[in-house]
Order: C-alpha cells, then sequence, then structure tokens
C-alpha cells in the first residue's frame, strides 16, 4: 500500500492536501475582509444604514483584490490598503474600523513577514497614524463622537499589529523549541554512534588479545606435532593433549566475550575478574608448552596497581609475545618489568636469533597487534614504543603510570596521628 493511501481507496498526497487546506484559508480570509469592509460602507454618520453604494462596493473590491499578496509583499499591500481605507471619506463613506478592515488584515500580515519586530512595528505605526489624519471631518468641527470614531480607527491596526507581534513571537518560540530538539536528538544520536564506534573499538580489540593469543599457541602447538610426527611420537602425542587444552581455553573465552555482547543490561560485567600481572605466570607458561623459551626479569618492588593499568600490562605482555610466536625467527624471548621512575616499564624481546625445531610462524601476516597495544597504553595515560633492536630481533617498551605511594602515616609521643 502506498504512504497515505486510505484501505480500499486512492493515495492522499499530504502536499496536495495542505495547499488545499491553505487555499481554502486564504479565500476565507479574503471574503471575511470583503463583506466586513462593503458592511462598512452601509453605517452613516448619524449611525443609520443603508444599502452598499457603489463606492462601497469598488473600495471592498479594490482594498481585498491585493490582499492574497500579503504575505510576498507586505509592506506594499499595508500601504495600498492604508491609502484605499484613506479614500473612504472622499468617496463619501464613513472611515471606521469596519471599512478598513483589508488594512486591519495587512497589518496583521506585516507583524508576521517583515524581517527585523522594529521594522514591522513602524510600518504599522505609520499606517495608523496615516488613517488617524484621513479620519478626521472634512468640513465640520471635530466632536466626540467623531474623536472616538477616530481613536477606534487608530487602534484598530495597532491592535492587529500587536496580534500578529504575539503570534509571530510564539512562532518563533515553537521553531526554537524545535530546533534545540532536534539538535538534542542529533546529539543523542552522534553520542550513540561514538559509543557504538567505541564500544566495536574495545570488542575487536578484546577478541583479539583473548582469542588471537590461543590460536597462535594452537597453531603452535600443531605445528611441533607436525614436525614431530614420524621422529618423536611421544612428543607429538604432548604437543596434541596441550592443543586440546588451549583449543578448549580459547573456546571458554570466546564463549565469555561473545557473552558480554548478549547481555542488555547496564551493570552487565564479566563473570570473573579481569587479568593482571598476577596471572603472568601462567601466561609465560602457556607460551613455554608452546616451545618459545621465556625469561622474566623484575626490578624494583612490585606495587599494587589499579585495574585498567594491571589489564594493560598483561596484554601488552600477551600481545608482544604472540606477536614473538608467530613472527619471530628465533625461539627465545624475555620480559622485563621495570617498578622504577614513579611508572612501570614493560619490555618485551626477542633475541633474533635461528630457528631451533620446528619452523616458525613468520610467514604470518602483520596484523593489528601494535596498534591494538598503542591504544591500550594510551588509554590509561602511558606510551609505547617499538621497533628491531640493533643487535638483532625486536623490542617492545610500554611505560605505563603509576599511583602516587602514600606516606605511612605517623603518630608523636601521645599516640596521635601525625
Amino acid at each position: 500500500m502506498r504512504p497515505g493511501a486510505a484501505p480500499g481507496g486512492p493515495a492522499v498526497n499530504p502536499v496536495v492536501t495542505r495547499t488545499g487546506t491553505r487555499r481554502w484559508r486564504e479565500g476565507a480570509v479574503v471574503a471575511a475582509a470583503f463583506v466586513v469592509c462593503l458592511l462598512g460602507g452601509t453605517v452613516r454618520v448619524e449611525d443609520t444604514l443603508t444599502a452598499p453604494p457603489p463606492a462601497s462596493w469598488l473600495l471592498a473590491l479594490v482594498s481585498c483584490a491585493v490582499l492574497p499578496a500579503r504575505h510576498r509583499r507586505p509592506l506594499a499591500v499595508l500601504a495600498f490598503t492604508t491609502a484605499a481605507g484613506v479614500a473612504a471619506q472622499p468617496l463619501g463613506l464613513l472611515l471606521s474600523p469596519l471599512v478598513i478592515a483589508p488594512a486591519l488584515v495587512a497589518a496583521y500580515a506585516c507583524t508576521l513577514h517583515v524581517p527585523g519586530e522594529r521594522r514591522a512595528a513602524g510600518a504599522v505605526t505609520l499606517a495608523a497614524v496615516t488613517l488617524l489624519a484621513g479620519s478626521g471631518p472634512l468640513a465640520a468641527d471635530l466632536s466626540w463622537r467623531d474623536a472616538s470614531r477616530m481613536g477606534t480607527v487608530v487602534a484598530a491596526p495597532l491592535l492587529a499589529g500587536l496580534i500578529g507581534h504575539a503570534v509571530r513571537t510564539r512562532r518563533a518560540y515553537l521553531a526554537a523549541v524545535e530546533e534545540r530538539a532536534r539538535r538534542a536528538e542529533e546529539s543523542r544520536e552522534l553520542e550513540a554512534r561514538r559509543r557504538v564506534a567505541e564500544e566495536r573499538v574495545r570488542i575487536a580489540r578484546e577478541l583479539h588479545d583473548l582469542v588471537a593469543h590461543q590460536i597462535t599457541l594452537a597453531n603452535a602447538q600443531a605445528t611441533v606435532a607436525a614436525h614431530f610426527f614420524d621422529s618423536r611420537p611421544e612428543q607429538t602425542r604432548v604437543s596434541l593433549r596441550e592443543l586440546v587444552e588451549t583449543t578448549g581455553h580459547a573456546l571458554d573465552e570466546l564463549r565469555a566475550t561473545v557473552g558480554l555482547l548478549r547481555q542488555t543490561g547496564d551493570t552487565a560485567a564479566p563473570d570473573g575478574p579481569a587479568p593482571g600481572l598476577d596471572r603472568l605466570p601462567d601466561l609465560l607458561e602457556s607460551f613455554r608448552r608452546a616451545g618459545l623459551e621465556v625469561s622474566v626479569r623484575e626490578e624494583g618492588a612490585a606495587r599494587a596497581l589499579p585495574p585498567g593499568v594491571d589489564l594493560t600490562a598483561y596484554r601488552i605482555v600477551q600481545e608482544a609475545l604472540t606477536n614473538v610466536t608467530k613472527h619471530a625467527a628465533g625461539r627465545g624471548a624475555r620480559v622485563g618489568l621495570d617498578w622504577g621512575g614513579g611508572r612501570l616499564t614493560v619490555t618485551v624481546s626477542d633475541d633474533g636469533g635461528a630457528a631451533a625445531g620446528p619452523p616458525a610462524l613468520s610467514d604470518r601476516p602483520p596484523g593489528y597487534g601494535l596498534i591494538g597495544m598503542r591504544e591500550r597504553a594510551a588509554a590509561v595515560g602511558g606510551e609505547l614504543t617499538a621497533g628491531p633492536r640493533p643487535e638483532g630481533g625486536f623490542l617492545v617498551t610500554a611505560r605505563l603510570p603509576l599511583p602516587p605511594v602514600r606516606e605511612p602515616a605517623t603518630t608523636d609521643e601521645e599516640g596521635r596521628t601525625a
């Protein structure tokens, strides 16, 4: 069914409907002004009523003929209808608010469509003064009846202008409210898109760190099994058992990570704590089982780390060792942890020597590991550098901020805390 189509009937075009409504309203306004102006011509000075004279028909037709153009040329229409109203008395008609009904409609439209409120107010005021000057008696003394009539003549366009100004202010207020609502909606959409993009990057980084590590180890263990399949069957069985364990861990971590995406609550959290440097021995042992010889050197006194920094340090070591397993020619790596200088310096390097045993995975294309490590370090206020070493191999260095050390509280002789 087409938009706007009624069941069992033809389609309705909203644009055509609005245009028809506008034309009907425009015709109703012009017709009402014509009738009121024509009736005003029946009033005489002595408050008697007669049939509309030809001058009344002429004035109503001429002044109402220009009203449809009041939206496009409001000042010109106001000037024309005001001049027509001033011509009422020379034509033998009594100048009253009824006769100047087209000028009142023009004054209302002028305050709505003329740019600048002061300009519109000045035009309406000038029209009122002009009508006041033309409403005085031509050949008689000014009476109280004439004065009251002149007061209503000058007040009528001013009142029409005030109504138009109120409508204009109301429309401007509604337009401002709609604009603020539209901008707020756009801001919410942009914020939602930004959060979605950040969440996608975070999920991609977590999937890369969680799964790529296990898959790389599984690949290395499968390579070892294939290399020793004929010559060392026992080593092959050990590698295959480790391969089964590694793939099992990979499936568990993948299931846990993807499970987070299925949770719809804002308070969704992982089932277990995030990994940190306390799990570093288990991580290194998994690489050793895959055939990578890893040594650890630690300098300075270890300190408690914020969860974000702790997770970042763990992930950087994990990703750097994964890259060694995939790309390095040698089978040895060194991990360094330096707790001095108000920051934690994490270094991971490989020896760059020739491969010993099964072939290395150096033919793998580079991925996004370095980019992810740099993003993680920058997210916690640190920095990361990576590049080849002059003596051979590759070095990854991450400098992560440490929380300030709190001085222990001291007590004086009376037991008060200093």
